[in-house]
Formats: structure tokens, sequence, C-alpha cells
């Protein structure tokens, strides 16, 4: 049941002793005594920097307790060199050289929950709401927190306001008012300053907003509520994947090999040398302190800076009066998913931004084929960031038979350029359009597909917008059953996810959840393998754990059904253990979308416009628009460490059209920690590891300007 707790099991402390060589020295001796040469150490850059220092003192350390007799010449030589691994493990995402720190995303649910709950209070009472969240050196939290809730502003260390910050404010607050809107969001980061280092805090913001516009505002400090409760799915993964890579660093250490911290970029596990991400992390505060904020962006990274430029295009940019002339329509395809909206916000608001003439499509290609289209506003899109499911309506329908009312209706419109936001429909849709160009010219226009469904089946994307909620749906409806199980003991529950023949949500869910066995479609299993999963469960009965979750992907076998499962189960498990089974429907494809899928989707949204822009002004010739390369159709994805635009004609030899899938998909490599952390006797696959790099050669420059 560890996997769903929050906090620490084995205790955390800020211990003063280990400041001082005698705290040291004891340490040393006991880690001796019990014949301990490898250490992993997950915290925060104070405790791996006491972690260096702890190693690079290990030879003087042992030769002092070898001369006062704390330990033998014979256990010194044993223990000749201490190897040192180190997991960031911090809710302020404040160390350099990873993307994020362990607990930062649990944080960002606690405080999505919240902000969520104050928002409906602020709307119903006409209410002004200052927020306060952690990060006395880091504004991590709070800019994440105000990209994924759409505030009106937000205060930040790295980059302090302008002098005449007051009257920004409030114009802005006003704006928002008289838009239409019922409330005002601010998000203050704790260690939130102005340019000449003077603290900016939540009652100087909150007297300066009733003072001057007279506004009725309220103060909420989250506090320690940031810290506590469970983990996200998306932390319990993120842990197991670096404790995993953590252990494969030590074994591979020697004497010679200096101590690393294992850091996620993008999505990949990187090792960097620990000093060097201090290092980067303390010239952070340095360049804070002595006020070069510019630099103080840099160093935090290409990620932090790309939220940040995103955060201020939407929040304190307005539409042009000057306009492009360019009309871009968005629409959503295939099944909802959360996030979809924030995505449409994104896409919306920056298109105004632009200068662009935005129409929303009503549910997806046949909406466009019946005219169901009409002009969007800024501030028809400002509450939709947190919504779930899709505001536009979506629908699986493909376009090839309405080739003929799309082209029309792109012709009476004068839409230059489509964002479909959506699934596998909508990559499929796409690739009819491209190859309905030869027939319509009307069809020879940029198209921008970005990927949103609980499945994360779209090609050419690590991720798709929607399935971290839908992961987290699954894992908190996996903690409840686990905890049914655990009272009545001797219980084994059978759950069915989404997914068609895409096991992502299955996999992903069983290493959050802590499941005994997960089954999918891509990984091939027969009865023999069914027949290993109730025996291995027979000897979990006879632990002190006495309960089993096994997942099973929708669409994993025609034959193997659910039923099935759970008939053999409960066969071979009686006297044993009896069963139950469980299949989660469309609850998966609901709620609210977590902090991950806002954020996701505004980002992609943003990149989107950004790139079809420039595409229309690249097809455009004499006041016409005529596309009709391959790389005038594009899917934008997460790839690895960054966001790229791919052609999707280039995408269809990746694809298995029969299941809906692609053929290669990164997550099946952590299938194997899944049946190791379940305690099931296998081999890890060690031949891709991650090789020591540098934080310098990780300061890629900033994403082009949106």
């Amino acid at each position: 049941m560890m996997l769903q707790l929050g906090g620490t099991v084995i205790g955390s402390a800020r211990c003063q002793d280990f400041r001082t060589r005698e705290g040291r020295l004891r340490a040393a001796r006991n880690l001796v005594k019990r014949g301990i040469t490898n250490l992993c150490v997950i915290g925060g850059d104070g405790s791996l920097t006491g972690a260096n220092t702890f190693r690079a003192e290990w030879s003087s350390l042992l030769a002092e307790l070898v001369k006062g007799g704390g330990i033998t010449a014979e256990e010194e030589k044993k223990s000749s060199y201490l190897n040192i691994v180190g997991m960031v493990g911090s809710i302020d995402n404040d160390f350099c050289g990873t993307d994020m720190t362990i607990g930062t995303d649990s944080a960002l649910h606690r405080i999505m929950e919240i902000v969520d709950a104050i928002a409906t209070t602020a709307q119903s009472h006409q209410r002004t709401f200052v927020l306060e969240v952690m990060g006395r050196h880091c504004g991590y939290l709070a800019l994440i927190t105000a990209l994924a809730c759409g505030a009106d502003w937000v205060f930040i260390p790295e980059s302090p306001p302008e002098d005449d910050w007051e009257e920004h404010l409030c114009r802005r607050l006003t704006e928002t008012r008289v838009g239409g809107s019922r409330l005002n969001i601010i998000i203050v980061a704790e260690g939130a300053i102005d340019k000449h280092g003077k603290a900016i805090t939540s009652d100087d913001i909150k007297t300066l907003v009733v003072k001057r516009l007279g506004y009725d505002t309220r103060v909420t400090i989250l506090g320690h509520v940031q810290r506590g409760g469970t983990p996200s799915a998306f932390d319990r993964i993120l842990g197991s994947r670096m404790g995993v890579e953590a252990v494969m660093a030590l074994l591979e250490g020697t004497p010679d090999t200096p101590a690393c911290v294992v850091s996620l970029s993008g999505n990949q596990a990187v090792r960097l040398p620990l000093m060097e991400c201090v290092q980067v992390t303390k010239d952070v505060t340095t360049a804070m302190n002595e006020g070069r904020f510019e630099e103080a962006l840099k160093l935090r990274g290409r990620s932090f800076q790309n939220n940040w430029n995103v955060y201020k295009l939407l929040a304190h940019i307005r539409p042009p009066a000057t306009k492009s002339g360019y009309t871009l329509a968005v629409l959503n395809v295939g099944a909802p998913a959360a996030g979809m909206n924030a995505a449409v916000r994104a896409t919306v608001r920056i298109g105004l931004i632009h200068g662009h003439r935005m129409l929303a499509v009503h549910d997806g290609f046949e909406g466009l084929a019946f005219g169901q289209v009409e002009d969007i506003s800024w501030e028809r899109v400002g509450s939709w960031i947190g919504l779930g499911g899709s505001k536009l309506g979506t629908k699986r329908t493909l376009p090839k038979k309405y080739f003929e009312e799309i082209s029309a209706n792109i012709t009476s419109f004068g839409i230059h350029g489509l964002i479909i936001i959506g699934g596998f429909e909508a990559f499929t849709g796409s690739l009819e359009l491209m190859e309905g160009r030869t027939r319509f010219e009307e069809l020879c226009i940029p198209f921008c597909i970005i990927p949103a469904t609980v499945s994360n089946n779209v090609p050419g994307s690590d991720f798709s917008i929607g399935a971290d909620t839908a992961l987290n749906t699954i894992t908190t409806t996996c903690d409840r059953i686990k905890q049914s199980a655990a009272g009545t003991k001797r219980r084994v529950f059978i759950i069915e996810t989404m997914g068609g023949f895409c096991g992502y949500l299955a996999t992903m869910a069983g290493l959050a959840a802590g499941a005994d066995a997960a089954y999918i479609y891509e990984e091939h299993f027969n009865i023999h393998d069914l027949q290993i999963n109730v025996e291995h469960l027979t000897e979990k009965m006879k632990t002190t754990v006495k309960r089993g979750l096994v997942l099973r992907n929708e669409r994993c076998n025609e034959n193997y059904t659910t039923d099935f499962i759970y008939n053999l189960y409960s066969e071979e498990g009686k006297g044993i253990f009896d069963c139950r089974k469980n299949v989660l429907g469309h609850m998966q494809q609901g709620g609210t979308p977590t902090p991950f899928d806002r954020n996701f989707g505004t980002k992609m949204g943003a990149k989107a416009v950004a790139w079809i822009t420039g595409k229309i002004k690249e097809c455009s010739r004499q006041g016409r628009i005529f596309a009709n390369t391959p790389d005038s159709a594009c899917l934008l994805g997460m790839r690895k460490r960054s966001l790229v635009f791919q052609p999707i004609t280039e995408l269809k030899e990746q694809t298995d059209f029969e299941h809906r899938i692609p053929r290669d998909q990164w997550w099946l490599k952590l299938r194997p920690i899944l049946k190791i952390l379940a305690k099931y006797n296998i081999e890890l696959d060690t031949s891709e590891r991650a090789h020591l790099e540098h934080v310098t050669r990780k300061g890629i420059p900033v994403e082009p300007s949106i």
C-alpha cells in the first residue's frame, strides 16, 4: 500500500548533526558496520550537497575512524569507496537539471483542487482571490498554477514585475470584469519580490485591489496542504522510473564515477553530475539576489522559460487592432478527452493575438460539412481551461464522404488553416484530407493535428492530451478497490481499462497502482501466462499482503475476455482467494483535467498557432493560399525531449492502422519494471541505459517565439 501514501514512510529530517564533521563520522561508521557502499539520496539541493560532501570526505572519514578504533582496517578495505546517486524530491521543482522533481505534480494537484473550489465561490460572490503558493526561491508552482487556471496575474521571484506594476495589475483586473468575468484570480509565490528585492506579499496585493478598485478581495494561503495527500499517477511512475535508473547507476558505479543525479528531460531519464546541478541551482539564487533576473530565468531551463512566455502571451497581451487577414478554424475530432478545452482556449486566444479571425467548428468534420461554424471570441473561451469533455462537441465521423460540403464551407467561411484537436480519427481524417487535395483545391490549406485522446494511441507523440487525467482516474479507482480488497482479505480484482488496442492506460495504471499483472494487446500472452499469474497470486495470499489487482486492456485479446479471466481466476483460486471484476468504462473520459493536461493542452495550442501562422504566410501567393506539400499538414507531438512538428504522411509508415496504434511505443520498455515490482522473477533489459550528460549541454535554446 506504499504507492498511494504521501510523504515518506522512512522519514525525513533536516539533520543539523550531518552538517558537522562529527556527525558525518558517525554516519560513515554506521554505513561501514552495515557493509553499505552504495547510497541513494532522495531530497532537495541541501540533501544532495551534503551527500556530495560526504562522498568527497569518505576516505578521510574512514582513516579517522580506523585511527580512533571506530572501525577495523579490514572494514576500511571492504568499504574503500562510496557510490552516491541522487534523486530530486522537492515540491518546488527548484532543482536545475531536471524538468520535474518528484512531488511537484502531486503538489500541483492539491493546488488546483483548491483553486477550482475557490473559483466557484469567487464566481458566485463576484470576488477577487489572492492565492499564495509555496516557492520561496522558485516560482514554478505559481507559474504552472497560473497557466492551469487562467489567472489574471502571477508573481514569481525569477521575473519581478515592472516598477509601475500596480497600475498594470488594476487595469488588467478592470479589463477582465468589463469583459464579463465575475471573478479575478491572482497567484503569488511566497518568495515574490519587486525589481528592487522588496517582498510582494498577498496582503499587499489585497490592500492595493481594495483601495484602488474597491473589489471584494480575499486572501488564501495554501501552506503545507501542498506537501500532503496522495501522490499523483505521474509522481508514482516518475519515482518508480527514477528509482530503477538510480539502482542501475549505483551498480555501474566505480571509484572514479562522479556522484550523479537521476533526472527527467522531456520523457527521458538522464544522469547528470550532481555538483553541476547543485551549482547551477545556486547560480539561480545568486542571480536573483544580484538583480540579474533575465539570467535567472535562463538558468531555470527551457521548459520554465516556455511556460513563462506562454503565460505572458495569454494573460498580458490583447488582440491587436490591425488584423492579419487570415482565418483559422479549430475543431475537435474523435472521443472527448480532458484538456481539449484548454487546447481550444489557447488556440483561439493565441490566434486572436496574431490578428487572425478565429472560427469554432462544432461536432468535428461533420460540423464542418454541415456549416456548424461560428466566430469565437476571447471572452467566450475564458473559463474553458478547467472544463473536462469538449465544449465544441466532438464526433468520430471521417471527412471522406463529405469532401464536397467541406470544400464548399472552407470557401464560404474563408478558412485559411485548420487546427484539429483529437485522437486517432483526427490523424486518419487529416490523411483523408491530404488525399482529397488532388480533387479539391479548397483542401490545399495548412492543417495541424494536436493529439488528444485518453488512449494515447496517436502516432508521432509520446503523450496525448487527456491521457494523464484518465490515468489518474484509473489510479484513484484502483486505490479504492485495493482498500476494499485489503479489508475483505484474500480477494483479487480484475479491472478492465479503456484504450482500444493500445495498452498504455493498463500498463501505466498498473505501475501507478501496484498491479500484479496488466494484460495488453502489444505483449502477447497465452493460457500458460495466465496460469503463472494465478500461481503467483496463490503464493502471494500466503504472505501478509492478501489481495490482488489485475488490469486488462479492453481489446488485449478477443478470446481471453474480462469475463474469461474472471472465471478462470475464480475457478483456479477456489479455497485460496475469491474474485471480483470492474469495467471502468466511460468514467475514464470524464472529470476535471489534471494540471498536466491543462498545461500540455495550453502549450500545444499556442505552438500549433505559431506554426500554422508561419505556414500560411509561406504558402501565400498574391492573396491566395495554396498548400500542397507534405510538410503543410503536420502533427505536433512530444518526442522524447521536445515538441516537434511531423508531416502526417511520414507517420503513415509508423502506424498499425488495423489496430489503431503506433508500431513503436516507448512505454513498453517500462513493462518489466511492473513485473519486478510485483515480485516476479524476471530480468531487466539494461542494454539501453542513460549515460552521464552535462548540465551545460542540456542548455538548449528556448523555443522560437510564439
